[in-house]
């Protein structure tokens, strides 16, 4: 009984060694379109669900000066102008949570006594 199952065994092995995998290579060809698509699609969910802080609503020169103020206060942060007629916003964060928001906001609001917290609609390209 052992030397039969031995023999099996054995060829088995003697098999399995003169097998070879198949090797060979996949190109993918993606259309622009896809790619730049995707891009948006990117870009719209990584707006979704996130929270951000408005410190300025108004002019691009106030905004403008305003920008370069906030950069110089808080350099941990990235902040940018938004512009949503008619007026040019001034947005920085993407807080998961409220409660984030509000720590950050507390300490913003100091030097910026308008800011604000809100989620963003997400912009829909054509």
């Amino acid at each position: 009984m052992y030397s039969i199952l031995i023999k099996i065994l054995s060829i088995t092995v003697l098999f399995q060694m003169h097998v070879i995998a198949q090797q060979g290579i996949v190109k993918v060809n993606i259309d622009d379109n896809i790619s730049h698509l995707l891009d948006i699609k990117k870009e719209v969910n990584s707006s979704l669900g996130v929270i951000k802080i408005q410190i300025f609503s108004g002019s691009r020169i106030k905004a403008e000066e305003l920008l370069q103020k906030f950069k110089y206060d808080f350099p941990k942060h990235s902040a940018k102008m938004v512009y949503e007629s008619p007026n040019y916003k001034i947005w920085f964060g993407e807080f998961i949570n409220q409660i984030q928001a509000d720590r950050e906001l507390k300490i913003v609001r100091k030097k910026y006594k308008e800011a604000f917290s809100f989620k963003p609609k997400p912009r829909i390209y054509f």
